[in-house]
């Protein structure tokens, strides 16, 4: 069955519109490490997919499903230890205060825990996000999702902080800082003059559906720490910034916070659906007590044990340090391409998570999202899989699984000069 025959059939089955990527949908039947493979046979070096974070199939991780698998699954009303061993290794990398957790099969049911955490110990229903954010799919959290003023009384956006297209020019590094920080203060005087009171403040700490914008020095510490004097709760969404990502654990670590409440998603399981909150131990016992929460498919000895394979293998396999070593190689050499592209008008991010700012005018940052949807598909037709994102949808979003190497950093490179070629000569 060819690409367009199977493109009908599926929206025959699961209803036109669903999303897929490139303007020619792919049809992917393998992969290995980080490479994919369609039906043809053709290859591609996936660097955009954040599920599986150790590589597609990684052997053991592989090899821990099927044997857990072919032991023992069942839902978690149950007793199992595999289970406890691995929240007590998860809780170890986090924060000391975030020592207890709850299990989801999603970012999106972890997010949804969160605000109802934060709401059941704040006594408020107000939450804080940014005016370009994304946390997730369901009713509730999808209310985050490019909020705009008024939209729901209790859910309020600031604008994204960022130093690119900052809110005001002209003004310095810490006048910008306090600048964005006066957003939140608006929203917190928001909820209270409106009687809905604070909840909390849910962000990524790396923003990076806004489009990993440098952010203003200070905003993310000082942020927490005027919502915790507010009364709410700061909540960091870790599902894309954590796990080694940043070539940090965390996305915090990175911006230098602590958070009240941690989410993580789709990293935890590589393919396996797994996600979780995690608080300190008063608010998930108060959470429980309150909601008497439990999942069918989550807190299982099968997530368990894909779980901790995971980690097993980003930690023998030093992908931490790789994450932080080749994302700067990369990002470096990218900068040295950066005279003779006048579109990539900004290089930024962390670890292995690169963005790159497309523009058609430099002098007035002018987004150029026609542009940067064409660069991802030419670099898809040579075998390289990144894509457009960010607020505008201009910012080509590079985001490899962990264990891509140099050696797999300079096959893009080639490329993507190649690829600036072909734009200039069509110029």
């Amino acid at each position: 069955m060819n690409a367009t025959e199977l493109l009908a059939r599926r929206e025959r089955l699961l209803g036109a519109g669903a999303p897929l990527f490139y303007r020619e949908p792919m049809n992917i039947v393998r992969g290995d490490g980080v490479w994919l493979f369609d039906a043809d046979g053709k290859r591609y070096v996936d660097m955009y997919n954040n599920v599986p974070c150790v590589g597609h199939s990684h052997p053991r991780v592989v090899e821990a499903m099927h044997k857990q698998a072919g032991t023992l699954n069942v839902h978690s009303r149950y007793l199992h230890e595999g289970l406890l061993d691995y929240a007590e290794r998860l809780t170890d990398l986090l924060a000391d205060s975030l020592r207890s957790v709850v299990f989801t099969c999603t970012g999106t049911e972890a997010n949804e825990v969160a605000m109802a955490m934060a709401r059941i110990a704040t006594g408020g229903r107000g939450i804080i996000c940014t005016d370009a954010a994304y946390h997730g799919n369901s009713a509730e959290v999808s209310k985050l999702t490019r909020a705009r003023r008024g939209k729901d009384a209790e859910i309020r956006a600031i604008p994204y902080p960022q130093c690119y297209r900052p809110l005001q020019d002209g003004v310095s590094p810490s006048e910008l800082t306090e600048l964005y920080l006066e957003e939140v203060r608006a929203a917190i005087d928001g909820f209270e003059a409106s009687g809905i009171g604070l909840a909390g403040m849910l962000v990524c700490p790396i923003l990076a559906n806004e489009g990993l914008p440098d952010i203003p020095d200070g905003f993310m510490p000082r942020a927490a720490e005027m919502v915790r004097d507010a009364g709410g709760l700061f909540i960091a969404d870790e599902v894309q910034a954590g796990f080694c990502r940043t070539g940090r654990w965390w996305g915090y670590e990175v911006m230098d916070f602590v958070p009240d409440i941690v989410t993580m998603g789709k990293p935890m399981g590589n393919g396996l659906p797994l996600a979780a909150a995690a608080a300190r131990t008063e608010l998930v016992d108060t959470f429980r007590k309150r909601t008497h929460y439990f999942n069918t498919f989550a807190s299982s000895p099968l997530q368990a044990a894909v779980g901790m394979a995971v980690l097993d293998v980003i930690e023998d396999e030093n992908l931490r340090q790789n994450a932080a070593k080749v994302g700067e190689y990369l990002r470096d050499k990218l900068a040295k391409l950066q005279d003779r592209c006048a579109p990539m008008a900004d290089i930024r991010g962390h670890g292995l998570f690169i963005g790159l700012e497309w523009v058609s005018d430099r002098s007035a940052k002018t987004p150029d999202r026609e542009n940067a949807v064409d660069f991802a598909n030419r670099m898809k037709d040579k075998g390289f899989l990144i894509n457009n994102a960010g607020a505008l949808g201009n910012v080509l979003k590079i985001r490899p699984p962990l264990v891509f190497q140099q050696e797999h950093a300079d096959l893009f490179l080639t490329a993507f000069e190649e690829t600036l070629g072909e734009i200039d000569g069509a110029a």
